[in-house]
């Protein structure tokens, strides 16, 4: 099982099947604050289609291809935070994350990302982290551009979001960067 302690009081842990009721009622109370900008919602509307999810991701995880882990904070999930894809052959991850509305402002994403950083670079020896966020999505961006992530370019219309499409900014780290 996969667990980086950031803190006495904050964690990442591997989502598990256990996890679906508590992680379907999350979703389920922040639903209008994630539905701005996340494509999903419509069609996660019991625990099993959590449920089935975190199978996905752990199958994910076994064939070594992505980790998505819980946002753990005094023993309370508040949010989901991972690796979306690896991509060994090129020494790549891609970073995604969401936050219950009355977590934000705490700084558990920020501290999240940059230990996800420390062991991708460090652990998993990958060369290339990319974080991919909405144009407008203000707070999205303010991780990568906080933790030092070069703004590299603009995907336009990379992404359906309900009833029309967003812009995507895309911003990568390199290994060598992240260590200085």
């Amino acid at each position: 099982m996969f667990i980086l302690k950031i803190s006495d009081e904050l964690e990442l842990r591997l989502l598990e099947e256990r996890h679906a009721e508590e992680l379907f009622a999350l979703v389920d109370q922040n639903r209008q604050h994630l539905r701005q900008w996340l494509p999903w919602l419509d069609t996660t509307i019991s625990p099993s289609d959590t449920l089935t999810f975190i199978k996905n991701a752990l199958d994910q995880f076994a064939n070594d291809l992505g980790l998505v882990s819980g946002i753990w904070y005094r023993n309370r999930i508040v949010g989901v935070i991972g690796f979306n894809s690896i991509d060994w052959q090129n020494r790549l991850a891609h970073i995604g994350y969401w936050l219950d509305a009355e977590s934000q402002g705490n700084g558990f994403v920020i501290r999240g990302c940059s230990a996800l950083i420390d062991y991708a670079f460090n652990e998993l020896e990958l060369n290339r982290i990319e974080i991919h966020c909405a144009k407008g999505n203000k707070k999205s961006r303010a991780i990568p551009e906080t933790l030092g992530f070069s703004q590299e370019g603009l995907v336009r219309q990379a992404e359906w979001l309900y009833d029309h499409f967003v812009d995507h900014v895309i911003y990568g780290m390199l290994a060598s960067e992240w260590k200085k």
